[in-house]
Formats: structure tokens, sequence, C-alpha cells
């Protein structure tokens, strides 16, 4: 075994008083942490902002749509609600269709309010007119957008039955008006 050409220095080995040092030192940290305590976290309302209760979305029950049914009724076949005009207050997004028993009637979809003052919502955007022929398959509102996936028809010779078009929409509130989004191209079913 061949010596080390340095000598052993006194700081490598570990000793009990070593150990006690350290010990004491994290205690004492410890100690004075449990002592010293931030302040207690308060709530304070921005002034001038007056805050109001959360809304609940307008309901669609007792609505009269702008839809010519006859002597059917109309039905709500979807609903989603979410602040789409960024005013803090809920609007409802409905697909509605006459009842019509057979065949495929077209939606319309209709956005909904309701202001503060007000005993009833009223239709206040018509997003899909049934004069258009389409049939709502995919529908959510999210992030203030109302997204739609239009089932339609190539020209009038295609019977209501069988659509064979199929479009994404997107809808958004801007400068005081739904704007839809260029749809993709559309394209056959």
């Amino acid at each position: 075994m061949q010596q080390s050409a340095v000598p052993e220095l006194a700081h490598t080995h570990t000793r009990p008083i070593h150990w006690v040092a350290t010990a004491t030192a994290v205690a004492g940290v410890v100690a004075l942490s449990s002592l010293l305590q931030p302040d207690s976290a308060t709530a304070a309302q921005t002034p001038g902002r007056e805050l109001r209760p959360a809304a609940a979305p307008p309901a669609t029950e007792g609505v009269d749509f702008p839809l010519e049914c006859g002597p059917v009724q109309a039905v709500v076949e979807q609903k989603a609600s979410g602040d789409l005009d960024g005013d803090g207050r809920p609007e409802t997004v409905a697909v509605v269709h006459c009842d019509a028993g057979i065949s495929t009637p077209p939606d319309g979809v209709y956005v909904l309010t309701q202001g503060d003052d007000a005993t009833e919502p009223r239709v206040v955007a018509t997003l899909v007119d049934p004069k258009d022929r389409f049939t709502v398959s995919d529908f959510a509102v999210r992030d203030g957008a109302v997204l739609t996936t239009l089932l339609g028809y190539s020209s009038s010779d295609v019977p209501t039955c069988c659509p064979d078009v199929e479009e994404d929409a997107k809808w958004q509130w801007k400068n005081g008006a739904f704007v839809r989004s260029s749809p993709a191209d559309a394209r056959s079913v």
C-alpha cells in the first residue's frame, strides 16, 4: 500500500461535536422561521369597481323564436351558454327546428340574452337562418365563440334526408355584431 504524500487533514474527519453544532444550527433556523411569519393576506376590492353577482344564463322555455312552424311546435334541440360579448353576463345559444316528425327539418341558431331589468329572455341574433336549409351536427360555445358543423345541400335537388355538404362555422362578437369566420372549404359528405 502506498502512503499519501499529503498528510491527513484534520477537517476531513467528523467528530461528534461537529454533528452537535450542525443540529443546533438547524434547530435555530427552524425555530427562528416559525417566529417570523408573513403578514396575513387581505383581499382588497379595486376602488370604483362594483362586483355584481353571477347572472344565470337566459332560459329557452317560452321564447318566441323567429321560426315559421305552422301547426307544429318549435323544438330546442341543443343549447349552450357563455359570455359572448364580454359584458360579464352569459348569453344562451339555442339550436332550434320545427318538430316535423319525419325528414330532417332545417335548424336555426339563435342567441338569447336577458338584461338585469328584463323578465323574459329575447332573441338578439340569428346565426343560422332555417331558410338556408342547414342542419347543425356539432355545436359548442367555447372561449366566447359559437362553433358549429353545418350539414347542407349542394343544390335544391338534393333531398332533405341526405345532406351532401359539410362546413365548419365560427361566430365571435366583434365591433357590436356577430361575425362569422371564413369557414374552411366546404367539403362533400
